[in-house]
């Protein structure tokens, strides 16, 4: 209960420079509770009748928190960089390690904010393959929390086609909206977290998609050796051996490449003989891997990174990373861990809502989507500031890590908690205890 007051306590300081700070704060922070309540979805409506049943808000007027939700004088920009400060330990082996990937969050009705047709990858034979989504693009801390990984999210922004924006003429806040590619909003984002880590090593987990020039150069421009990247390489790169250095001294510039040494899928037959077992934790448990490396200079990113080609009976999959320190165990590792970005994307979408929204302005869709993921990463911030592990509440086989909803139910009991409401008074009178302890029991 303790741990959960110290994290609203810090957010709710952040909203002191208002002339309503004091109201806005507490609307803030009993939100942020409504949206992690395992028994609640992020509808707008929703939250209101959780406030008012549940916290005791009895004299807020639906108007004035519907306009609250869509205020664009909520200090976003200090309580992400708020947030990121309250994360315990956020190295993993004296780095952080910032997960990137994009998802499409599927929307019914005319006029919201960033929807257009996107192209589905993943879309099954049932479903459309351009469905009426928006495109949003996110980046997300791994670490390891009480022995599992996790992914903290951290930033994300809306991708809107360039057609859009000019045959729209989209507009944010009265101003239009500049075209940005994913590269270059991914860069931002990664660009403000280095900004408030500004002693930390940052290596990007990314899919092959991100993982090229198109991001890695305007990184290391801004960056420079901070930055490193984790990817996964195609199978018709060309790779070639680290330059031979030159005995004597001669015309022209010292060669960058050195002798071609074939595309990925013809040096992964090559090389399998010489692959060797590593014990790599991985998807949850201790796993025998069969992998090589070799250190190589690739084109796309000019520089030298070193490949780990994995084997599998049948198939293979080559990875890369900038960091020649990182070891061969190390690298499949923190790839593997890249997988809690997509667990991230369902944690946000149907455990946490946001995917039921009910807004269509833009600052109420992002002030929507911004108040689902940082109840997100609130709740994995506060798993890892808890003594003991939480227990599995339903069990599956494989699986012995504790999952994302066990977190929600432990913040539930302590939020409609009689000492919480001391700490936190709500302006009204609680709710019934035999009312909340239903609801408790019908949780998930």
């Amino acid at each position: 209960m303790h741990i959960l007051h110290s994290l609203l306590a810090e957010l709710k300081a952040e909203f002191a420079w208002s002339k309503k700070g004091e109201e806005r704060g507490l609307w803030f922070i009993y939100t942020l509770l409504a949206i992690i309540l395992p028994f609640i979805s992020s509808k707008t409506s929703n939250l209101l009748r959780a406030l008012r049943t549940l916290f005791g808000f009895v004299d807020i007027k639906r108007k004035r928190y519907y306009t609250f939700m869509a205020s664009t004088r909520i200090p976003w920009k200090s309580l992400w960089a708020k947030v990121w400060q309250m994360i315990p330990e956020p190295e993993t082996n004296g780095r952080l390690l910032v997960a990137l990937d994009d998802f499409i969050n599927p929307e019914i009705g005319k006029k919201i904010f960033a929807c257009a047709r996107y192209f589905d990858h993943a879309a099954k034979e049932n479903q459309s393959k351009y469905p009426w989504a928006q495109n949003i693009v996110s980046i997300g801390l791994l670490k390891v929390i009480k022995g599992r990984w996790a992914c903290l999210p951290l930033s994300f922004r809306f991708y809107h086609q360039q057609k859009e924006i000019r045959s729209k003429r989209m507009k944010y806040r009265g101003k239009p909206i500049d075209f940005q590619n994913k590269l270059q909003q991914a860069a931002s984002m990664i660009d403000d977290v280095a900004a408030a880590f500004p002693d930390a090593a940052i290596t990007v987990v990314a899919d092959s998609w991100f993982g090229n020039n198109g991001l890695w150069k305007p990184l290391c421009r801004q960056l420079g050796q901070r930055i490193h990247m984790i990817s996964r390489l195609r199978a018709n790169n060309n790779l070639f051996a680290l330059p031979k250095a030159r005995k004597t001294r001669g015309p022209g510039r010292p060669r960058k490449y050195g002798k071609k040494l074939g595309i990925t899928s013809s040096l992964a037959a090559q090389y399998r003989e010489l692959a060797k077992e590593y014990m790599v934790d991985l998807y949850g448990r201790k796993r025998s891997v069969l992998a090589h490396d070799r250190v190589v200079m690739l084109k796309t990113l000019k520089c030298a990174v070193r490949v780990v080609w994995i084997y599998r009976k049948t198939q293979w999959v080559a990875i890369f990373s900038t960091d020649l320190t990182l070891s061969v165990a190390e690298i499949i590792e923190y790839y593997g861990a890249r997988w809690k970005i997509e667990a991230f994307f369902k944690e946000l979408k149907r455990d946490i809502g946001s995917a039921d929204t009910q807004t269509r302005n833009p600052v109420a869709v992002t002030n929507h989507l911004a108040f689902c993921m940082m109840a997100t990463t609130i709740t994995w911030i506060y798993a890892c500031m808890l003594e003991r592990t939480p227990t599995r509440r339903h069990a599956v086989q494989g699986r012995q890590h504790f999952a994302f909803s066990d977190v929600r139910r432990c913040i539930a009991k302590d939020a409609l908690s009689d000492d919480f409401a001391i700490l936190c008074p709500p302006p009204g009178k609680p709710a019934d205890n035999s009312v909340v302890a239903a609801l408790l029991r019908m949780a998930a």
